[in-house]
């Protein structure tokens, strides 16, 4: 996993804040049934083969 350093203010898949980011170049799994930290994941694929993981809190997503 690597943190991009060129990421955006906003989540540009959802528009709302994000909490982090994370750039992934091989396999992932995600599963926030019982994440106490993050509520929702937006992905956006990105040039070269990469894919951008936004993190929202329950906060930011809008949930308890």
């Amino acid at each position: 996993m690597d943190v991009p350093a060129d990421a955006p203010p906003a989540c540009p898949v959802c528009d709302h804040d994000y909490d982090s980011v994370s750039a992934h170049r091989s396999g992932v799994m995600v599963n926030l049934l019982d994440n106490e930290r993050y509520r929702r994941v937006c992905f956006e694929p990105r040039p070269g083969g990469e894919l951008w993981f936004f993190h929202h809190t329950h906060e930011q997503a809008g949930t308890d």
